[in-house]
Order: structure tokens, then sequence, then C-alpha cells
């Protein structure tokens, strides 16, 4: 779910200091559990640019950014997600009170993560809002003349798998499990953190491994996107060291196909329904 989406409109019935707030998706546990609901997956939370598409006149430029896929911090959560207009300190109160009532409700609570990208745009459109400015070479995928190589289709690639920013993510999602207590991640365009620095595909990828193996991110859910915007397409390969679940985009599309009618679809539903044995063996 999006947090501002999920209860922004006045049909929510909540007051308009908490429409679209982490205290107003509080008010909708029990809409939750009345669904059934066991577990929520939140759109990105990490402070994001949503002014983005305004930056320059483009066919979106009347747009603002409300998914989230555009990440300026990786350690703060989103500040205008806070209640009355937001704040950096009322937005890490807030979320922390949303993931204890959502426990104390029995519903965990799993982040879409973007370590694939940063909001910094392109060479052609170059916006410096940190590590463009700090080492761009560093943090980012570039080429042998120094330009940036695009695997994320979002203009930038992070350099995942550089030691400094491999120690970056990790730090990053240890302060959401340590001191947010969130309980596990959906990591966006998973297959870019398979990716070496020159963005060739790795085996063993030491940034997917330091992740299934560290110690305070052991007790956690990670799931994998396992493709990327330049056809790594890594489902039912995806380098898992027996930790890393993936999300199964052959059993989304076979099931659309089901659904809505296409012929010989019987057979091959009975197969993702029961764990996509052809994937998964």
């Amino acid at each position: 779910m999006n947090v501002r989406a999920f209860t922004g409109d006045e049909s929510s019935g909540l007051d308009p200091e908490i429409r679209g707030s982490y205290l107003g998706l509080i008010q909708k546990i029990p809409h939750l559990l009345e669904l059934g609901i066991n577990a929520v997956e939140l759109l990105p939370v990490f402070e994001f640019d949503e002014m983005e598409f305004q930056r320059r006149r483009n066919p979106r430029d009347h747009m603002v950014n409300t998914w989230g896929y555009s990440t300026i911090n990786f350690f703060s959560p989103m500040s205008r997600y806070a209640a009355g207009g937001g704040g950096p300190l009322k937005a890490s109160w807030e979320f922390k009170e949303m993931v204890k009532a959502l426990h104390g409700a029995g519903i965990e609570v799993i982040l879409d993560v973007v370590y694939n990208h940063t909001n910094e745009a392109d060479d052609a459109n170059p916006y410096t809002t940190s590590f463009r400015g700090i080492d761009n070479k560093v943090y980012y995928m570039v080429d042998g003349t120094g330009q940036l190589l695009n695997y994320a289709g979002c203009g930038n690639t992070l350099n995942c798998n550089h030691p400094v920013v491999m120690e970056l993510i990790l730090d990053s999602l240890r302060h959401w499990v340590v001191e947010y207590h969130v309980d596990g991640f959906r990591f966006d365009l998973a297959s870019v953190l398979c990716r070496g620095t020159d963005g060739s595909p790795l085996n063993a990828p030491p940034l997917i491994r330091a992740i299934a193996k560290d110690a305070i991110l052991s007790r956690c859910k990670i799931i994998a996107e396992p493709w990327d915007c330049r056809g790594l397409y890594l489902v039912g390969k995806f380098p898992n060291w027996d930790r890393w679940a993936e999300w199964n985009g052959k059993y989304r599309d076979d099931l659309r196909k089901f659904i809505k009618g296409d012929p010989g679809m019987k057979g091959i539903l009975a197969t993702r329904i029961s764990g996509s044995s052809d994937l998964y063996r």
C-alpha cells in the first residue's frame, strides 16, 4: 500500500490532519483485520523526491511522484507522511507508532526499498543532492568515460557491490530493523544488486550474500524483485543462499491469463498455485 493514498481521500472518514499519514494508517487497522490481512508491504517510505517531474519541462511536469521510487535518504522516513504537514522528528516518532500498532494487531510490516538508484537523475539532466556531489564514481556505476550507466531505467544506477556503497546499504537496512522494528524488505529491481561495479552480472554478488548472512537481518523477510530494466531476469535463479525469496513474475502473468480466459491455462495454473516447481525445483 501507499501510505498517503491509503487514507488521503476524504472518503477515508478521517480528520484532515491525519489523512494520508502514518497515524491515518493506524486508524484503519480494524479494516485490515476485517479483511484478514497479516502483513502490509509499504510502497517506499524513505525520504523521496516528490517534485522530480517539475524541475524542467517534460510531458509529466504537471505530475507529482506519489509512488516514492526516487530516494533521497536511505535512513529517514518520509517527512511529509507525518500528520499535519510533517517534519522529520514527527515522521520518525509516528512511523514507530504505526509499526507498534500494526504489530499489536498481529500485522507484519515489510518495506519496499529502492537501493538500485537515487533521485540524482542522469547525465543529460544532472541533479546533485548528495552522492553525486560526494563521489560520483564510487556511488554510481559509470563507463570508461565517466558517464552514468542506467540499469534502473531512471538515469543512474547505484554501485551496490562497491565496498563503500555495500556498507551504506547494510547500515541502512540494519537501521530500519533496530530503530524501527520492521519485519522485512522487498528489494525493488533487485537484479541491479547482482551487478558488479562495471554493470556485469555476478554469480555470487557480495551484497546479496552479506544481506543473507547478516546477524541483524537474519530474522527478516528478504524478498527480491528479480529483474532490472536491462534484461537481467533472475526469476527462479536469484542467488539466494537459502534466505532470499522472490517475486514470481510468471505466477502473476499466468494467473492473469487464466482469469481472462486464455486457453490451455489449467495445468499451468495448477503448477503456479502449488509452488512453481518448474522454477524452484
